[in-house]
């Protein structure tokens, strides 16, 4: 291929593929150029002038390196690898760097095999990270277990391409002999390792960054991504569903852009359907004054350079023809894309199919659990003072108050009140764990809620002002497989969303999936979730225990910031 590569490129022949008459984005030297772009194959062979065999005329258009994005949870999507790649491909982005962290603590190695799988009939380069906490922590039930060997078993072969997030940051600090042994396997096998790190600093941050870890996602101020950047690390800006962090934009200058990428984490389909993906994180980042080629770096050659995804992220001779073909530098509307060469999208349109998906059974039918009853849900307080979990908008960070709580025949009452019960529900092992606790200010009344997305073990989270009504969401959970549901005390009526795959996807196509979905949603904030809120994602999050402060595991309530258990009562 190379000598038809140089033929091309100094036009002995045609090229195969010709954007005419292009405005182009050079990531390089951060100017704005004009010309064309030619192909051969899967390579871009120059800008400049040209003939092909095809020609595309981008007159009026800004064509851009195709984006990356740099940390993303296919299964946050809700959809399948086919279906989430006809949502994103169209907007733009053709490489990403997945971290099948959820599927994996459901289905174990399967998940991360699902995955691989079912992503290479489509084209989107998925580079997969063998999930590194799986659990997140010791101290909840979930699907799988991968402990050191596990990891150093496995991180060699060849469809892994990296260690996933390490979120047990407290392991790597105190440098537990698990913890270690998984980082010495990562890069024994020359293997990149994602951080996550919220909020570690100093001689902590030195000893994390010594496991030999390259990036962060979970920066919140200045100073943090000041410190971090100068030890060498890439910092995400995320603009997920839930956790959003484009405001950290602003701490973006001329010395330190090329620290900077950009990622979605954990985005669902109605926001990929109805805003984008990373095509609405560069709008949102130029309308908010970030200089748009630094923007358009930080999607492409950045997170390409970051992971060591040579001759990916730029407009350059012999790069990989992965091109998006866009209106302007404000909008990102993506007229053409382009993948290996090939056009695959086409004015927000995938051109290719996705109706035959890859589904095995051992991602299948994950809701193990009992019938649950009123029973299960009582709350018994000692006293009238109990710690309720709270929770600020756009965030995972919960926080913990000490409220006022009313019993009645030994059973803590929240109904006509701003608190709710909360429950999470150990749905792997059939063990019966039920962790309970109280949530305030979530603003839902009338029933109950429910999910199996429940970061990170994916167990039952439940939320409910009716011990009855919280019974009936769990076993309608298990009856469909897993997914998210709401019960309407008054009325009697179930209203569900299936997410057949792992309790966390669904096998449908894309379009019904986001439409049932915004449907569900809706009803959530009729039933009073306030609009601050993301009905559905933002209580996935409340069993994280690697977020500060309040979280509730299927063992119990847990202080983040002790890591340890903590009493409900006050």
């Amino acid at each position: 291929m190379l000598e038809k590569y140089i033929n091309a490129a100094k036009r002995a022949e045609k090229a195969d593929l010709v954007l005419k008459n292009a405005t182009f984005v050079d990531v390089f030297t951060g100017k704005i150029r004009k010309g064309d772009i030619a192909v051969a194959g899967e390579k871009i062979v120059g800008t400049g002038e040209y003939e092909g065999k095809e020609e595309v005329d981008c007159t009026g258009l800004t064509v851009l390196p195709s984006y990356i994005d740099g940390h993303v949870h296919i299964e946050s999507s809700q959809l399948s690898p086919e279906e989430f790649a006809s949502l994103i491909v169209p907007r733009g982005t053709t490489t990403i760097i997945a971290d099948p962290h959820e599927i994996t603590n459901v289905c174990g190695l399967a998940g991360c095999e699902y995955i691989s799988k079912a992503s290479q009939n489509v084209p989107l380069d998925v580079k997969l990270q063998l999930p590194s906490c799986v659990p997140a922590t010791p101290f909840e039930t979930s699907g799988a277990i991968l402990n050191g060997k596990d990891i150093e078993k496995n991180i060699v072969k060849d469809y892994l391409f990296g260690l996933g997030e390490f979120m047990n940051y407290p392991g790597v600090v105190s440098a537990d002999p698990d913890t270690v042994k998984k980082l010495e396997a990562a890069h024994a096998a020359g293997k990149i390792i994602d951080g996550h790190a919220p909020a570690v600093y100093g001689h902590d941050l030195n000893a994390y960054l010594c496991g030999g870890i390259s990036t962060d996602h979970e920066c919140v101020t200045g100073e943090e991504i000041e410190e971090k950047i100068s030890k060498g690390v890439y910092v995400h800006i995320r603009h997920g569903s839930s956790t959003q962090n484009l405001g950290n934009a602003k701490f973006i200058t001329k010395e330190n852009m090329r620290r900077f990428i950009l990622c979605t984490d954990d985005r669902h389909a109605a926001d990929l359907k109805e805003k984008g993906h990373l095509d609405d994180a560069l709008r949102r980042l130029v309308a908010d004054g970030l200089d748009p080629v630094t923007a358009v770096t930080c999607a492409t050659l950045n997170c390409a350079e970051c992971y060591g995804l040579k001759w990916r992220g730029a407009i350059a001779p012999f790069y990989l023809a992965d091109l998006v073909v866009v209106d302007n530098l404000k909008n990102f509307n993506a007229k053409y894309v382009f993948k290996n060469g090939k056009l695959v999208a086409k004015d927000g349109k995938p051109l290719f199919d996705t109706s035959k998906k890859y589904l095995p059974k051992s991602v299948l039918n994950t809701v193990r659990v009992k019938d649950l009853t009123a029973a299960d849900f009582v709350l018994t307080l000692k006293g009238t003072k109990a710690k309720a979990m709270t929770i600020l908008p756009g965030g995972v960070v919960t926080g913990c108050e000490i409220v006022e709580v009313e019993s009645k025949n030994g059973d803590a009452v929240v109904e006509g009140t701003d608190l709710l019960k909360m429950a999470v529900v150990e749905r792997h092992k059939l063990t019966g764990n039920i962790g309970k606790g109280l949530f305030k200010g979530y603003g839902f009344k009338g029933g109950a809620m429910g999910i199996t997305i429940a970061h990170d073990s994916h167990n039952i989270i439940l939320l409910g002002d009716d011990n009855e009504s919280m019974a009936k969401a769990a076993n309608h959970l298990k009856k469909i497989g897993g997914g998210m549901v709401i019960v309407d005390k008054n009325s009697g009526e179930v209203h569900s969303l299936t997410l057949d795959i792992g309790g966390l996807m669904s096998s449908r196509d894309a379009e019904g999936l986001q439409r049932d979905s915004r449907a569900l949603i809706e009803r959530a904030h009729a039933m009073g979730v306030k609009r601050e809120f993301e009905a559905f994602m933002s209580l996935a999050f409340t069993s994280l225990a690697v977020i500060p402060k309040l979280k509730l595991l299927d063992t119990g309530l847990f202080d983040v910031e002790k890591f340890a258990f903590t009493d409900i009562n006050a």
